[in-house]
């Protein structure tokens, strides 16, 4: 059976079709979500990760997305929900966590350990962290790694200062205590080292914990969480991330193992919703 020359035309054009999808879908980037710990408002975490997320798209040919948490109190309950993200930024506690209860795999972690300071005004000079059981400390929100210090300084329930905890940022924190409102601090200690002001007096400093890491979900291809590794051990030699490690306080990342955060985990039991 003949095939007319209208017929021929049509199949020759479904075949360039099947084969222009065929390609086009070869060649698409898949799209990995990116979910930091929430120490920005959501419009100002893009704003900070959005080199990171671009330098990363280019350096592995996948295309990576900001999924920010709205705030920690919906960061810490969706936490455990199934497939909420595919790379996280964590402190230490949700690192050890998210190991543990979701099987992700930390890839790096910042070099520097991180502590937290507790400060004060000059009044409490020479005192120690009990005198502020009447006063208001500025904190991030619980549970924040800084929160969960002052969980440790203040053990006794019964027995509890004041902690104002509605900060979007730790940048929050500090003008409210700056500006009077807060007698006292919960604060990065890396941030104090920039600040040098002879109004705060030190009261108490935590022991270190490994620096956030950066984890990928085991949903993650084996291949691409190698390419994003890879890609952040050598964020020296990107000049548009100078910024954002400048914000973050990193100066360079190392290799993270599950061995850099064992039991961290356990400054989260004291707070509502932990899962052993």
């Amino acid at each position: 059976m003949s095939i007319s020359k209208k017929n021929r035309n049509g199949i020759r054009l479904t075949i360039a079709c099947l084969c222009a999808a065929m390609i086009g879908t070869s060649a698409y980037a898949a799209e990995y979500r990116f979910t930091p710990e929430p120490a920005y408002t959501p419009a100002a975490a893009a704003e900070i990760y959005g080199p990171l997320l671009e330098y990363l798209s280019k350096a592995t040919g996948e295309k990576f997305v900001l999924a920010p948490a709205a705030n920690y109190a919906s960061y810490w309950r969706d936490i455990l929900k199934p497939d909420q993200t595919d790379f996280s930024f964590d402190e230490a506690h949700f690192t050890d966590y998210r190991i543990n209860h979701l099987g992700f795999i930390p890839l790096v972690r910042r070099s520097q350990p991180t502590t937290y300071t507790l400060i004060a005004n000059l009044d409490f000079e020479g005192k120690k962290p009990n005198a502020l059981l009447s006063s208001r400390i500025a904190s991030m929100p619980a549970p924040s790694l800084g929160y969960a210090v002052l969980m440790q300084i203040f053990s006794d329930p019964v027995q509890q200062p004041n902690i104002s905890s509605n900060s979007v940022s730790w940048r929050d924190c500090l003008d409210m205590f700056n500006s009077g409102d807060a007698q006292a601090m919960i604060f990065p200690t890396w941030m104090l080292e920039a600040l040098s002001n002879p109004s705060m007096v030190t009261l108490y400093t935590s022991r270190e914990f490994s620096g956030p890491a950066i984890l990928a979900s085991p949903n993650v291809p084996e291949d691409v969480r190698n390419k994003v590794r890879d890609a952040l051990l050598d964020v020296e030699g990107a000049p548009e991330l100078g910024e954002l490690l400048l914000e973050l306080g990193i100066t360079t990342f190392v290799t993270a193992d599950p061995k850099d955060y064992a039991d961290e985990q356990k400054l989260l039991s004291g707070f509502y919703g932990y899962k052993k």
